[in-house]
C-alpha cells in the first residue's frame, strides 16, 4: 500500500474508532448503571440515543446489556473493515469478513477496558478530584470488573488489582482474539 493509502487508512480507523468508542461508552455506562446526572453520561446519551432509539424498538436490552449499542459497535467495525479492504482493492469472502469483524469487536472491547482501567488507576494514584465527571464515569465502568479482586492484592498502600485485570485482558487479546483474527484472515482470502 502506498503512503497516502496508509494515511487514509489511519484516518478511517480513527473516525470509525471514535464512533465505536462513543457507543461502547454508552453500552458500558448502561451495563454498570453509571450516574446519569454526570455531564459526560448525558453527553453520551444525547449523541447516541437518536441512533439507538429506533433499533431498541426491534432489539430490546438483554438484562442490562444494550444490544442495540453492541450491534452499532459491531456494524461500525464491520463497515470500517469493508472500507479498508475496499481501499486496498481486496474483496473478502463474507464468512471471513464476519469473523474478522467479530474479532475486531472483541479486541476493541478488551482494548477499551484496558485503556479505561489504566487511565482510571493512574488518575486515582495522582489524587485527582473524585467528583470530576470523567473519573466518576470511568470508576463506574471499571468497578464491577475490579470488585472481585479489590483488597486482595494490596501491598503496602498500593492495590494491584487493576494491574492483574489488565494482564488478564492482555492475555485474552493474545489467546482469544489473535486466533480469531487468523481464522478470519484465512477465510477472507478464501482459504
Amino acid at each position: 500500500m502506498s503512503y497516502l493509502l496508509n494515511a487514509l487508512s489511519l484516518l478511517i480507523q480513527v473516525a470509525f474508532g471514535a464512533i465505536a468508542t462513543l457507543f461502547l461508552f454508552r453500552l458500558a455506562a448502561e451495563a454498570n448503571r453509571a450516574d446519569f446526572h454526570n455531564p459526560l453520561s448525558q453527553f453520551i446519551y444525547r449523541y447516541t440515543n437518536p441512533v439507538l432509539a429506533p433499533i431498541r424498538r426491534v432489539l430490546p436490552n438483554w438484562r442490562r446489556i444494550n444490544l442495540a449499542a453492541l450491534l452499532v459497535v459491531w456494524l461500525t467495525l464491520l463497515l470500517e473493515r469493508v472500507v479498508i479492504f475496499g481501499l486496498a482493492g481486496f474483496v473478502p469472502h463474507l464468512p471471513g469478513l464476519l469473523i474478522l469483524s467479530l474479532a475486531d469487536l472483541l479486541d476493541f472491547v478488551l482494548l477499551f477496558y484496558i485503556v479505561v482501567i489504566s487511565g482510571w488507576s493512574l488518575l486515582s494514584m495522582l489524587s485527582a478530584d473524585p467528583h470530576q465527571p470523567l473519573i466518576r464515569l470511568a470508576g463506574a465502568i471499571v468497578q464491577p470488573i475490579l470488585r472481585p479482586l479489590r483488597g486482595k492484592l494490596v501491598v503496602g498502600s498500593i492495590d494491584f488489582s487493576p494491574t492483574v485485570v489488565v494482564i488478564v485482558l492482555l492475555l485474552a487479546r493474545l489467546l482469544l482474539v489473535a486466533p480469531l483474527f487468523d481464522l478470519g484472515a484465512r477465510l477472507a482470502q478464501g482459504g
